[in-house]
């Protein structure tokens, strides 16, 4: 999924994110979905909650105080590709649970999806 939305970022960064936000088929995969902020943590498309584009993360915690998207804007930097741990509330079940994602930094973006440890 992340290697996909790389590609599609690199051929039509607005049609793509535009996509992801509007669910399109092709960035859903069950409780599958892509995320991208940029180097700040602003969020530029979210595949599962359109109210979560715009707003600034880079100070979100998780339950457990992690501030996620500091880290991920760090391992960008660092590594450009990476896994990452931390709890969100899976869309389906509406329930808070550990999720790994896989990100992937892509010129000035992240780009992100995760799968819920059910």
């Amino acid at each position: 999924m992340v290697e996909k939305v790389v590609a599609d970022l690199k051929a039509n960064q607005k049609k793509t994110l535009e996509g992801i936000t509007a669910k399109d088929a092709r960035y859903v995969d069950r409780d599958l979905y892509p995320t991208v902020v940029d180097m700040t943590a602003k969020m530029l498309a979210h595949g599962a909650n359109n109210r979560m584009v715009g707003k600034e993360l880079i100070d979100f915690k998780d339950p457990d105080g992690k501030e996620f998207y500091k880290e991920r804007v760090e391992l960008a930097n660092s590594k450009g590709k990476f896994w990452q741990d931390y709890k969100f509330t899976d869309p389906e079940t509406k329930k808070l649970l550990p999720k790994e994602a896989y990100c992937e930094k892509a010129d000035a973006v992240i780009v992100c999806a995760g799968v819920y440890k059910r």
